[in-house]
């Protein structure tokens, strides 16, 4: 047995132990939840149940705290917020204020926990950095600015590594898959200006809501015919508004969306075609459309070597491992992976068979406890992957 899997199994002996108080605390966050901004409490909490040390603040209300060992360190991300999202879960630890942990971040904060005290309890060689970042769910990005604060340069990090719960895929499998797993988001808003006028005389006025409601249709056609269907783009319009009154046509309408591509060089292609249509259908009514665009995540890139050896580990282990999955979704671990070789894993929650599991994001979403044990799995390969595949 090698050095490596011997301190797998001792590892995953702590983690065992540590798992009782980690769930525990996964109910007292879950309890009382912090928006985006303002996670202090949530972040003092979690570093209380770390017992390493205060750590430095980051990012605002974020920290890091680094554990074991001397020379680079391998990341371990967890979030801090939570949405705005009244939880309808029933269960007696559920959230007492007007936000919830309907994304599971709860779940990744006490994993991380089990597997940094499992760490610090055995004397790892390699430092574990505990990255427990704010603004996950909001920008700007908790994640570009713990980038931009140098603490990774600082620690010498040799690897960021994650893990999501994810409800697409089943409970039992983690998702481990090589290369682009999360596509880039910007949003955009459009702006149709046309000339109001009275209902009943539309033929003297420039209906805006009109060109709109054509160019939301239009919009539509982005993925499925301009742009390569092997590669793919999601083009989703998620606010339109204009008007005061049925019997007026307005001067002016907007709406408001997002567009998702695979490849970061696709971003600009998308803006461009985007303002086209906007531009050109509006014209069409007589009307003028601007298209205002405000970037987002990058394409979340997974590291080849650090996937496949935690692809393998996970699967000796006797976990079903997914090496395909791929979302449209976006996460900002993506900053983290333009700066040092990174690793997103999802981990499934959906019952077999369930065709009507909640959502992530909804007011019913609520993973199980033994998800926390799950996530620590994951974890744990990512961190012992990056120790063997170290680039030196």
């Amino acid at each position: 047995m090698d050095e490596l899997n011997e301190l797998h199994l001792k590892l995953r002996a702590a983690v065992a132990d540590e798992l009782p108080a980690a769930v525990a605390l996964r109910h007292r966050l879950h309890a009382d939840p912090r928006l985006s901004g303002d996670e202090a409490d949530t972040a003092a909490e979690v570093v209380r149940a770390l017992g390493a040390g205060p750590g430095r603040r980051v990012a605002g209300t974020g920290r890091t705290v680094r554990i074991g060992g001397r020379g680079p360190a391998v990341a371990l991300r967890a979030e801090l917020d939570a949405l705005p999202v009244t939880e309808r879960t029933g269960v007696s630890w559920a959230s007492a204020n007007d936000a919830m942990h309907a994304c599971g971040h709860d779940v990744h904060l006490a994993a991380l926990v089990a597997i940094c005290r499992a760490a610090e309890r055995i004397g790892v060689d390699v430092p574990v950095l505990a990255v427990l970042q704010p603004r996950e769910e909001t920008s700007p990005s908790g994640a570009e600015d713990i980038v931009g604060s140098g603490v990774l340069t600082d620690h010498d990090v040799r690897a960021m590594v994650a893990a999501h719960v994810q409800p697409r895929l089943a409970d039992g499998v983690v998702a481990v898959t090589p290369g682009p797993v999360n596509a880039a988001t910007d949003e955009f808003e459009v702006t149709v200006t046309g000339l109001g006028g009275h209902a009943g005389y539309p033929h003297v006025a420039r209906d805006p809501v009109l060109a709109l409601c054509q160019i939301v249709v239009s919009l539509q056609h982005l993925a499925s015919r301009r742009f390569d269907p092997v590669l793919g783009a999601v083009c989703s319009v998620g606010r339109i508004g204009g008007g005061t009154a049925a019997n007026v046509v307005p001067e002016t309408a907007s709406a408001r969306g997002t567009v998702r591509v695979m490849r970061d060089s696709d971003r600009a292609v998308a803006a461009s075609l985007i303002t086209e249509i906007v531009t050109h259908t509006a014209a069409a009514h007589g009307c003028e459309g601007h298209a205002r665009f405000f970037p987002g995540e990058p394409v979340l890139v997974n590291d080849p070597a650090l996937a496949s050896d935690a692809a393998g580990r996970l699967t000796d282990d006797g976990v079903t491992v997914d090496a395909g999955f791929r979302s449209y979704g976006a996460d900002d671990f993506s900053h983290y992976c333009d700066v040092t070789r990174g690793l997103m894993m999802f981990i499934g929650t959906a019952p077999p068979d369930a065709t009507d599991a909640p959502g992530l994001h909804t007011e019913r979403f609520l993973p199980g406890d033994h998800m926390v044990g799950r996530t620590a799995d994951a974890l744990l390969a990512g961190y012992l992957a990056a120790i063997r595949t170290a680039v030196v």
